[in-house]
């Protein structure tokens, strides 16, 4: 994380613009900050809360910025020319290196589908638009976050839009002689109020949005103007605690001079964030009220001062400090190792790999530190190192666009893209196959597809393990196949299904397509097809264990039992498909792998370690027991809708021992749940024979 000013001790500045005293408390808080990233990226089961070293970041450069140009400010040598030249001698360094290490690994080892995404995100990365980027993708804890090396970068956005906005408007205020505190109090607060009333409706947008982040490093700006101009809170009510303080620790109490509850205001801080580490965990909605506690804890610590206990003894020891001064390097190199890691080997690399990987960081961060930053952020020639690296930059970004533009430069591995040509899907999940002749039809789910003109006979309804079942029955089906399908959607009605951390749009996209089948007296026959054990577990499967679902009523908001919602909402909807004279056949889903399927073949330019899943497949015995409640559940409800018909896809992948996803050498599954091209076309020879009944 950038930051900023004087993570050098000894460096004098010559430039006009006015620096705090160094503090190596400071570097101190830094290195707990980035250790604590480092640790929950590399072993997350062992600090759960480590993410929110960010945050502690986000405060010290709030901090540190605004310190420099409040006080820039009030002597008159604040320039912006000079204030973005320091942030790109700063930034631009270390970033561009660890950006171009990225494109330059990455063209060797990654597939195409894989280089067009990082591509894509070197290209937000450089122009610092990750975290919009990334926000329009998936959420900081979802599995395919793992395969993303650039993930990190969205804090850094954030910082830079932060150090666009907030100079400009700390200038203004100043021109007109506005109180400064009171203006940052106040955009504080709008921001946090933001955080709070997002976070739980939008916990991605909460995460990656700049409004509702800025709280944290204005956070840093107030304790910036309150250290400037040496303000306290309630001086008397702080001289009494002081000595209440002093008599409850010591005998006698000593002198009456701040530094007891300096001493006690340190300890509290580092409290605070030690609880976050401990409390705080990606199930959370955070950041929330969950912020607080690295926020308000880096603040305790650093108005403690340099020279409180905790601060002296423990934060500026040498080897915290050390880690201080290459917590940036360390931060932009740890993530791109351990996602690399975790691409070549198709799963979560062994621990060795992980500890491999974190002193691989370390020692480039080092380096770094050492050979880049320091020679290009101070000594001579400034200006002209300036021009150089936005140029650069400017490179990089464009070689990204153009790595994104040209689809991953797919000619460099044509012998494992040809191996990889099995798990592609086409266009099968965009609306391109859309061809519903209907004067006011207005579908907004994932997908919608119809085998030819005319109007539909059979209706795919449901979520992707619907969308997947449309090719093959497409192709075999001679009447016309109609798939209107919402990712993570159960085909019935007035059901909201939604992962915890964002909104539902499943209810309106189900009602939609539901009412769709009920209406068109051309439907004859609706095919339900879905992830229903996701939905009755709530959680994923193997290497998507992770994956969360909530399902809800929406006229019935107070039955929280999954089970309960899903046999309710069940019969409600066959009841009334059933009314219509809708013929209805049910698809118990394919099994779950619980593993990506790319690991049965040689799918790798490069891989770590050498070796491919044999049996390709999942244990009979596990998905048994993954899937007992949801089938006694389905059949629960089945025994009273007679004319239901059930079309069992686990009966043609599994045997008494196994599910397999690779038969008579076709592979029949695109990732770990859903089924490949083949395997659509595979399933479709039983189902298409239940539907022409």
């Amino acid at each position: 994380m950038n930051n900023d000013v004087h993570t050098t001790p000894h460096h004098t500045s010559t430039e006009q613009l006015t620096h705090p005293k160094y503090r190596a408390d400071i570097d101190g808080l830094r290195a707990i900050a980035v250790l604590a990233v480092v640790a929950f990226h590399a072993f997350p089961n062992w600090l759960k809360g480590g993410f929110i070293g960010v945050d502690i970041f986000f405060v010290i450069s709030g901090f540190l910025i605004s310190t420099i140009i409040i006080s820039s400010l009030e002597r008159g040598s604040f320039s912006f020319s000079e204030f973005y030249a320091r942030r790109i001698k700063r930034i631009f360094p270390a970033l561009l290196l660890v950006l171009a290490a990225c494109f330059v690994f990455g063209w060797f080892a990654l597939l195409a589908d894989e280089y067009k995404q990082l591509g894509k995100h070197i290209a937000g990365g450089a122009g610092f638009v990750a975290n919009f980027m990334f926000w329009q993708e998936s959420g900081y804890f979802d599995n395919a976050a793992d395969t993303k090396p650039l993930l990190h970068l969205w804090s850094l956005g954030i910082e830079e839009q932060f150090y666009i906005v907030w100079p400009l408007l700390l200038w203004l205020a100043w021109k007109r002689k506005f109180n400064l505190l009171t203006i940052t109090l106040v955009v504080a607060l709008i921001s946090f109020a933001l955080n709070i009333r997002t976070v739980h409706h939008d916990a991605v947008a909460a995460f990656y949005s700049p409004q509702t982040r800025f709280w944290e490093l204005l956070a840093g700006s107030v304790l910036a103007q309150m250290t400037l101009h040496r303000t306290k809170l309630f001086p008397n009510w702080q001289h009494r605690l002081d000595g209440w303080l002093g008599k409850i620790i010591y005998t006698p109490a000593p002198e009456v001079n701040g530094k007891t509850l300096r001493n006690v205001q340190s300890l509290l801080g580092i409290a605070l964030i030690v609880m976050g580490f401990v409390l705080v965990n990606k199930e959370r909605h955070f950041p929330g009220g969950w912020a607080v506690l690295p926020v308000l804890g880096a603040v305790l610590i650093i108005t403690a001062g340099a020279q409180a206990w905790f601060n002296r003894v423990v934060l500026s020891n040498r080897i915290l400090v050390w880690f201080g001064l290459i917590s940036f390097p360390l931060y932009l190199w740890h993530w791109p190792l351990l996602s690399f890691a975790r691409i070549m080997e198709s799963e979560t690399p062994s621990r060795g790999i992980r500890l491999a990987a974190v002193a691989l960081a370390i020692l480039l961060a080092w380096l770094t530190y050492r050979l880049i930053e320091k020679p290009l952020r101070f000594g001579k020639q400034g200006r002209a190192k300036t021009i150089v690296l936005l140029l650069l930059m400017g490179i990089m970004g464009f070689a990204g666009y153009n790595d994104y533009k040209r689809e991953g430069f797919g000619f460099r591995h044509k012998l494992w893209e040809q191996q990889m040509a099995q798990f592609e899907w086409g266009d099968n999940l965009s609306n391109a196959n859309c061809r519903v002749e209907h004067s006011d039809f207005n579908f907004i789910g994932n997908h919608c597809a119809q085998s030819k003109l005319g109007n539909p006979v059979v209706m795919l309804l449901g979520d992707s393990h619907a969308n997947h079942l449309y090719p093959g029955v497409a192709t075999l089906q001679k009447s016309t196949v109609l798939s209107l399908t919402g990712a993570g959607c159960l085909p019935f009605f007035d059901v909201a299904s939604f992962d915890p951390n964002q909104k539902d749009t499943c209810a309106d996209t189900s009602n939609y397509a539901l009412n769709f089948a009920l209406e068109s007296d051309s439907v004859q026959q609706v095919v339900m097809s879905f992830r229903g054990v996701l939905e009755i577990t709530g959680k994923g499967f193997g290497v998507d264990e992770s994956l969360k679902r909530v399902i809800t009523l929406v006229k019935q908001p107070k039955v929280q039992d999954s089970k309960a919602v899903f046999a309710i909402a069940m019969r409600q909807t066959l009841a009334r498909l059933l009314a219509k004279g809708k013929k209805i056949i049910y698809v118990l889903d394919n099994p779950e792998l619980g593993f990506d399927p790319k690991v049965c073949v040689d799918s790798r330019p490069l891989s770590l370690s050498s070796k491919i899943k044999t049996p390709c497949a999942v244990s009979r015995k596990e998905f048994d027991e993954r899937n007992r409640e949801y089938r006694e559940l389905v059949f629960s409800v089945l025994k009273d809708f007679p004319a239901v018909q059930v079309f069992d896809a686990a009966a043609q992948l599994c045997d008494d021992k196994w599910c397999w996803a690779m038969k008579d050498g076709k592979m029949l599954y695109r990732d770990d749940d859903h089924l490949s091209l083949e395997g659509s076309r595979y399933i479709a020879q039983g189902l298409t024979k239940l539907i022409a009944q």
